[in-house]
């Protein structure tokens, strides 16, 4: 039974589930900040949606990368190199792969029904967000520049964006705004979760940027989007579209001047590197979360 549930689930990586709630938070509470009032149903909803989208991006790119051989070649980490779970269980493969349709489904539905509350505005968000999940893997790990994006673009844009929308009925600078700050985070999680998998990500074609420009490059490509991140908050702030209470989310910076600066000094030794990754992790959940209270503290 446990093994059973560990195939299931494995592919699933839940430990990393937590992101996508963090995400719906911040579009519920821009919503908030605006004046709208929280249709806790339909929230219910983005979150399922958001949470199955995450699992089916997770499983999905599980079952590619066991396909592949990359999960074969892999330095495994807590943050990369994915779950294990195939490579112990490849008579399981098709596992992951019906978890990850699945999943896609129901974001999908979750998507249309919204659709057909709110109307045809939200379909570009729903559709770039269905496109991104099913192409991440097989095609946008292929170009460095979408496959930095791309995963900020799922978390921040399409997630905080989307639900902001479906509370209010419309787009906002300030969601647009707030969803800058998961945009630039996750793009920053994923980029260095990269770093231990360049040689083996190389031998199958893999394309991202510490494979074409270094891993020291790469640093300052992750020490620019973290700096961003901050500076969007601030430039919101000064613009208008967040509140004073919004920049309590900037107290992560301590937490993030001393992970660039490891990030920085054991960029090959990984490791050393390992503990940052996890404090890169905190980073990507506390921001948001706190730019969320921040702005329900100010509705």
């Amino acid at each position: 039974m446990e093994a059973d549930r560990a195939i299931i689930f494995g592919p699933m990586r839940l430990p990393f589930l937590v992101l996508p709630p963090a995400c719906v938070a911040l579009g519920a509470a821009t919503a908030a900040w605006s004046g709208s009032e929280i249709n806790l149903f339909y929230l219910l909803i983005a979150l399922i949606g958001a949470v199955s989208a995450h699992i089916s991006v997770n499983a999905l790119n599980e079952y590619d990368d066991f396909r592949s051989g990359l999960d074969f070649n892999t330095r495994r980490t807590p943050f990369s190199g994915g779950s294990g779970t195939l490579p112990a269980r490849p008579d399981k493969a098709h596992v992951a792969l019906i978890s990850g349709l699945v999943c896609l489904a129901i974001t999908a539905f979750a998507g249309i029904y919204f659709v057909y509350i709110r109307g045809l505005w939200l379909l570009p968000l729903g559709i770039l967000g269905l496109i991104t999940i099913v192409a991440y893997t097989k095609w946008f790990t292929r170009n460095p520049f979408l496959c930095l994006i791309a995963p900020g673009l799922g978390f921040g844009p399409l997630m905080v964006m989307g639900t902001d929308f479906v509370l209010t009925g419309a787009y906002s600078w300030t969601s647009f705004n707030a969803s800058l700050v998961p945009f630039f985070l996750v793009s920053d999680l994923l980029l260095l979760n990269q770093f231990p998998d360049v040689e083996a990500d190389k031998k199958i074609g893999r394309c991202h940027l510490p494979i074409v420009i270094g891993k020291k490059a790469s640093v300052k490509v992750y020490s620019a989007f973290l700096a961003a991140a901050y500076g969007s908050i601030i430039l919101g702030y000064l613009a208008g579209v967040l509140p004073l209470g919004s920049l309590v989310a900037l107290a992560s910076i301590f937490l993030a001047v001393t992970t660039v600066q490891g990030v920085a000094r054991h960029a090959d030794d990984i490791p050393k590197l390992i503990p940052y990754m996890g404090r890169n992790v905190v980073i990507n959940i506390l921001t948001p979360v706190l730019l969320a209270i921040g702005l329900f503290a100010n509705r």
